[in-house]
């Protein structure tokens, strides 16, 4: 392990556990960004919803059977043509009211007003469906951080006292240790540093486990992987990125989605589409008068 990067390992490690009715955001921030990095928030969807959210997952992604859609973090499954049994089916919100629902629930919702602030924007939805036999990823962490392994091209002293995204985990089949359920290093958030071969992941790691309808919410700047699926039935998720409102998201979500979805987004989804957030903003065309200060945000 690299001598500048402290982390200290359980074993084994219990993720904290919320429901809708038991969740207290102050206890989530500090778990995120001081404790083990993840908690779960049990019970938000229905059978049903799964199920319906499933069905479309599968649908998208059998379309795809090449694995024809861009992915991250499978160089060693790109190398051994084993690719296409790790599927993404990206552009979520236009494929079913169901993603809509599920990236604004409010349960998700207060947990990252609470985090990444207030009026946070959503950086990427996408499912990830691991079919049996597909390999495991490279661990990573993610968006805005996923490229570290350059810190020299990221902002000197930046750091994870602070978070710069959030991911959540809605799990569509089950999350087992046969399955590929995603791993991770409890901790590892702490200090920002993309992991590599020296801080011996594989061998400190634990796994987000659970049932289909457990949603694992977790700061990204913590080590993890997907793991390969050893098992014979699929491994898929739902996989959503919350950004705070100043970070450029991953996604063009807007120029993705139909212009009449757009149009008709509610309050939540505008926002998370980042529609409430001006800028970059062509200034020199902008409506004359004062834009920004305090007296302009008492007037909203």
């Amino acid at each position: 392990m690299n001598a500048h990067v402290s982390v200290v390992a359980r074993h084994p490690v219990a993720i904290p556990v919320f429901t809708e009715a038991t969740l207290d955001t102050d206890a989530i921030v500090h778990e995120l960004l001081d404790g083990i990095g993840a908690v779960t928030l049990r019970g938000l969807f229905t059978a049903a919803e799964i199920a319906e959210a499933r069905a479309i997952v599968m649908r998208e992604s059998d379309l795809d059977a090449a694995g024809g859609k861009v992915t991250h973090f499978q160089g060693d499954a790109e190398r051994a043509g084993r690719i296409n049994l790790q599927r993404r089916v990206w552009n979520l919100l236009a494929k079913g009211d169901i993603f809509s629902r599920m990236a604004a629930h409010p349960a998700i919702m207060r947990v990252m007003r609470a985090f990444i602030g207030s009026e946070f924007i959503m950086g990427s939805i996408a499912a990830n469906r691991i079919l049996p036999g597909g390999p495991g990823q490279e661990p990573h962490i993610d968006y805005p951080y996923w490229d570290f392994h350059s810190p020299g091209t990221h902002p000197a002293r930046i750091n994870a006292t602070f978070a710069l995204n959030a991911q959540a985990t809605i799990m569509l089949d089950p999350f087992t240790e046969e399955t590929g359920a995603t791993a991770f290093v409890p901790g590892s958030q702490r200090e920002l540093h993309y992991p590599d071969e020296g801080d011996r992941f594989f061998e400190r790691c634990e796994r987000m486990l659970g049932e289909p309808g457990d949603t694992v919410v977790f700061f990204g700047a913590v080590w993890h992987c997907a793991m390969p699926n050893r098992s014979a039935i699929d491994r898929s998720a739902i996989i959503t990125q919350y950004l705070p409102k100043f970070v450029k998201p991953m996604e063009d979500l807007p120029a993705a989605l139909p212009k009449a979805f757009v149009e008709n987004a509610g309050p939540d989804i505008r926002q998370l589409l980042g529609l409430n957030y001006p800028y970059p903003e062509v200034l020199d065309a902008a409506r004359g008068g004062n834009a920004e200060g305090r007296d302009v945000m008492k007037q909203r």
